[in-house]
């Protein structure tokens, strides 16, 4: 008897149904909001900016009436192009002092990339919506599979997740920490580096192919 092939989409491992613009549409008529924050060195701080950032942080918390989630996520930096830039530098300066001190510098970041494991850090804040927001109605609604339901759908939890974002904002800027909501190319370029962590993204290329793979299910093995 010959082996019944299996065909597996992309979409049932990640639940991504679409991207709205800023919203990731969700299965199960869920929906988030994602808010990249640029970080700070903790330990650089004074004291007393280090106790004003943990109590901005606490009340940021406290001030909350719906649930978030927090994503670090670490990647291992790959520094070859550094090192590339700083030998063209040593090569092409007329300066000899100055090749002289660039390549103890790049010898040194060599060494310490040997020794030391360099990781790039994101920090991300998931902000969600449920269906279930809008009411029983509006549950009912999103499951139905019409357009006119998605748009009402994606118009709601736009609304919802625009207001629940600024407010987050607000809170974000007491840390003296930028922070952003990221668009819809940001967010193909974010979850096709989660699920391809060792392939380096062309965002013009990834959107041309990899995005009617992933979003619409249609890459099936």
């Amino acid at each position: 008897m010959a082996a019944q092939k299996i065909h597996a989409t992309t979409q049932k491992f990640t639940e991504i149904v679409d991207f709205a613009d800023d919203i990731v549409i969700l299965e199960g008529g869920n929906a988030c909001m994602i808010i990249e924050i640029t970080a700070s060195n903790f330990a650089l701080l004074s004291k007393r900016e280090q106790d004003s950032r943990i109590f901005s942080y606490a009340g940021m918390l406290n001030s909350l009436s719906f649930p978030i989630q927090i994503l670090i996520r670490n990647r291992r930096m790959d520094i070859s192009s550094y090192i590339h830039e700083l030998e063209e530098i040593i090569t092409s300066t007329k300066n000899e002092q100055l090749a002289v001190y660039i390549e103890y510098y790049a010898a040194f970041v060599k060494e310490m990339v040997t020794v030391n494991v360099v990781l790039n850090k994101s920090f991300f804040i998931i902000v969600p919506f449920s269906s279930l927001e809008m009411g029983i109605t509006g549950a009912t609604q999103t499951q139905q599979k019409k357009q006119t339901q998605k748009e009402t759908f994606t118009e709601a939890a736009r609304k919802v997740l625009t207001n629940k974002a600024n407010s987050l904002l607000g809170q974000l800027q007491k840390f003296a920490t930028s922070a952003r909501i990221l668009e819809k190319e940001d967010l193909i370029k974010l979850f096709y580096e989660i699920y391809n962590e060792d392939t380096e993204v062309d965002i013009e290329q990834m959107q041309a192919g990899a995005e009617a793979s992933f979003i619409r299910g249609d890459n099936q093995q």
